[in-house]
């Protein structure tokens, strides 16, 4: 049969107007997924296709797993989506974009009560890991320049952190070749302090990495504490060994709910600040940020100077080409959100956290870790696991919570506590209080499961979950 033309024109352009049917036949094939097609698809087949294929993820909005931001105002989203095209790398040719950039890092330097704050030396990374490597690389260079000044030798530089440490403090150490240092977990504390990190000081320490938010649970390692010891013990053996604070998290948390807490620039021996503007930051992944005391502490050869697309460009990031846009997205909240905004979205994550564990401490079968009283994290483990009073283990409650949609991760500590088997929840913006009395109903219901099942084996250590940010 003859195709019909109408009167706004031929068949051909009509057909092209004509959206594609879900179930075309160019859907019933399957398609080239590891080399690339010969042939074309249309533009709304490969996004359906893609689509289609994404529904197996995880929903982002129930992934208690992930530290990462997971909802934004629909105006940041707006202005991410308009500036994904400018090359973060490109300041001469993006200047307001570097400008904004620079503009952040005076927030953040004013926010942690840099001494030098108008003047502040920072930048934009990928996220917390590519910061914490540059705040890592400083402390090497420094202390490298301090030990050539006295004629020692500096090839066995050593980095002294909590085994709790984010991988990433693993990978700077093997990548640059810096002995690590754990303070290990001993009974019921999780993270280092002063009396054991300093056991592991000497004349080639770089620093010591304190962790203002752990992974593991959640809570604050006192840096106040290690800054005072440190000074006393630098005093005492001549040693200039400085701090490095991992605010990957409670860099955007205790300056609005724990103002008081001295842990940042307020500390004379604290030299450096990483923390993750996709966490707390409330920025879709990835932007995190490090800041220096004062320029002094960034040593010059680190900083390259390229010619580049028409000007010089001062760089010491790791990373190159990068889209802009989550640095406006920072800026945004910055000047959109302002001190009390953060205040309100922060409180109400910590009260929902609060709220949460506290509900999960009545229920019967489980302990609280710890509770969201400082960053909005807290981790739990299974009262009585594998006995009459609870016949699942963390691993089971988290396959089964699973089920709903929850994503809440199930892991071991680290050495010498590897005996305890925690699951982790991390409350964010966009998880309200309904939605901890859903998780709260599904957990319920998970336990009268087992209950149901008095056969059941729990399940052991070894077992995949996610949120597995860790090392060890």
């Amino acid at each position: 049969m003859a195709k019909k033309v109408t009167h706004n024109g031929s068949a051909d352009s009509q057909s092209r107007l004509l959206s594609p049917t879900y179930a075309r036949r160019a859907m019933a094939n399957p398609i080239s997924k590891r080399e690339m097609p010969e042939g074309e698809l249309d533009p709304r087949v490969a996004y359906q296709l893609i689509t289609d294929e994404l529904m197996l993820d995880g929903n982002s909005r129930l992934n208690l797993a992930t530290f990462v931001t997971t909802w934004m105002e629909p105006e940041a989203q707006e202005l991410l989506s308009q500036t994904f095209d400018k090359n973060m790398i490109d300041k001469d040719e993006y200047p307001q974009t570097a400008e904004i950039e620079m503009r952040c890092v005076q927030i953040m330097s004013h926010l942690w009560n840099a001494p030098e704050a108008e003047t502040a030396t920072g930048c934009s990374t990928i996220g917390s890991s590519e910061a914490a490597m540059l705040g890592g690389m400083a402390l090497k260079w420094r202390w490298r320049d301090r030990m050539r000044a006295k004629g020692k030798p500096a090839d066995k530089p050593n980095l002294v952190m909590g085994i709790n440490v984010q991988v990433c403090w693993e990978k700077f150490c093997r990548y640059w070749e810096v002995e690590p240092r754990f303070v290990p977990m001993e009974g019921d504390r999780f993270c280092l302090n002063a009396e054991e990190a300093l056991k592991l000081v000497d004349e080639n320490t770089i620093g010591i990495v304190v962790i203002m938010g752990s992974t593991f649970d959640g809570r604050y390692e006192n840096v106040k504490e290690v800054n005072d010891a440190l000074v006393n013990l630098n005093k005492k053996t001549g040693y200039e060994v400085p701090i490095h604070v991992d605010a990957a998290s409670g860099g955007f948390i205790a300056p609005f709910l724990q103002p008081d807490i001295e842990w940042d620039f307020r500390l004379p021996l604290v030299k450096s600040i990483n923390s993750s503007g996709h966490k707390y930051g409330l920025v879709y992944p990835g932007v995190g940020w490090i800041v220096w005391r004062d320029k002094d502490q960034l040593p010059e050869d680190l900083i390259f100077h390229c010619n580049y697309l028409g000007g010089d460009l001062p760089n010491f990031a790791l990373n190159f080409s990068r889209p802009g846009n989550q640095v406006i997205a920072q800026y945004y909240n910055f000047i959109r959100l302002g001190r009390n905004g953060y205040f309100q979205i922060q409180k109400t994550c910590q009260d929902v956290a609060l709220y949460l564990s506290n509900q999960i401490a009545e229920m019967g079968p489980f302990e609280l870790i710890s509770d969201g009283s400082d960053i909005p994290v807290f981790a739990f483990t299974v009262r009585g696991e594998g006995t009459g009073d609870a016949n699942f283990s963390a691993y089971d409650l988290s396959d089964k919570i699973r089920e709903r949609g929850w994503l809440i991760p199930a892991y071991t500590f680290p050495k010498n506590r590897e005996d305890l088997a925690v699951l982790r929840i991390v409350v964010k913006e966009g998880f309200s209080r309904d939605m901890a009395d859903l998780l709260v109903s599904d957990l319920h219901h998970a336990i009268a499961y087992y209950k149901s099942q008095p056969t059941h084996i729990p399940k052991k250590a070894g077992h995949t979950v996610p949120g597995a940010a860790f090392h060890h």
